[in-house]
């Protein structure tokens, strides 16, 4: 390792981590096309088209939060505290519904979906708000008003319903709890009131959430759930080493599997390009939570380590459940698969989350050769 004054930006700037995002972001809109193809409804017929417009404003966006600093977010966390909640409570109020009833959506001549923005705004908020606060982490009263904090956006995703999201939001938080310093002592307690709590929490599902957990435990409780799950697995088995190739696909071409292009897309690229193209895919969302986590490492003050937990944290989260539930791991959450699933609000602040590590990066203290 070696040192350096006042190196330049580009000195400093993780180029890898920008290398393995725009791949990722290509190899998305490819597998998204494939998985549309022949499509005659209109959503499916934009879905391309609509990746690649979030894709070029994400990557804009995600460079120009790159030049500035990070720090200054903190300064009006408070705010974007207010954004993240109004957002969240306009959705309930004029949220656009879609299957299964989920009212997820604001139109406002194009779908957003605020619980993707306030995933973003969490981590900034919360990362401001225990950095006056990590040195007292051995104080239990520090982390309830931390979770008293972060319990009315949590609670407004997950009375959407939102249950994927509302997830994603409590990995965010404990793991920026985590590098605050949580205690295991408060670990231990907040594991067995969760347990104590499990029962309320299943009592106030909706009916379709239930049936996901159950379709998990028993297959052939839902039928027809059970079907694209017994699709998802033939699609990844039938792959083999290398593929049947790209766009050729039969579990894909002939459409038997259901949302292929969103939930299931890691079941189309292990059908098209095998277990080499879904280990390659998994080693490059790999090395981009591992830059991202580097991030972390590197940074010069502690808000800038917490961003860059919570940043890595969903992508984290979101990569293990996408996968596993195509695999049958995990129940079906409808969370997305980071850069690759089809889903411009998704795509886009995913790469505000990348622009703002990168902005950590690149204002260390210390360079690295």
């Amino acid at each position: 390792m070696l040192t350096k004054n006042n190196p330049s930006f580009v000195e400093r700037y993780d180029f890898v981590l920008l290398s393995v995002t725009l791949a990722l972001i290509v190899f998305g809109i490819m597998m998204i096309a494939s998985a549309t193809q022949g499509a005659v409804d209109t959503d499916l017929i934009n879905r391309v088209p609509d990746q690649i417009n979030y894709a070029i404003i994400g990557i804009i966006v995600m460079f120009a939060l790159t030049f500035v600093d990070y720090r200054l977010w903190s300064g009006i966390s408070g705010w974007l505290y207010i954004v993240m909640v109004v957002l969240l409570l306009m959705v309930r109020l004029f949220g656009v519904e879609g299957d299964g009833g989920a009212q997820r959506w604001l139109n406002i001549g194009i779908r957003i979906q605020p619980s993707e923005i306030g995933k973003i705004l969490l981590i900034i908020c919360l990362a401001s708000f225990m950095t006056s606060r990590y040195r007292n982490m051995d104080k239990l009263s520090t982390v309830f008003k931390a979770l008293f904090y972060i319990a009315l956006p949590t609670g407004l995703v997950f009375i959407q319903p939102n249950l994927g999201m509302t997830m994603v939001y409590s990995a965010i938080t404990a793991t920026i709890l985590w590098g605050s310093g949580l205690r295991l002592k408060h670990i231990g307690l907040f594991i067995t009131v969760g347990l104590i709590a499990l029962p309320l929490l299943f009592s106030q599902l909706q009916p379709y959430q239930l049936s996901r957990i159950t379709t998990f435990l028993n297959p052939d409780s839902d039928p027809d759930a059970k079907y694209n799950i017994d699709q998802a697995l033939i699609s990844v088995g039938s792959g083999g080493v290398l593929g049947k190739g790209y766009t050729i696909g039969s579990q894909n071409a002939g459409r038997f599997l259901r949302v292929r292009h969103t939930d299931f897309i890691f079941s189309v690229i292990a059908h098209e390009f095998g277990m080499v193209g879904a280990l390659t895919t998994m080693g490059l969302l790999g090395v981009l939570i591992f830059r991202i986590m580097r991030g972390a490492r590197l940074a010069s003050d502690a808000f800038g380590a917490m961003i860059c937990y919570g940043v890595g944290a969903f992508v984290f989260f979101q990569c293990v459940t996408s996968i596993g539930m195509n695999l049958n791991l995990l129940p079906v959450t409808g969370l997305t698969l980071p850069l690759v699933s089809s889903g411009g609000t998704s795509l886009l602040f995913t790469l505000v989350g990348i622009g703002l590590v990168q902005s950590v990066i690149i204002r260390r203290k210390r360079l690295e050769y």
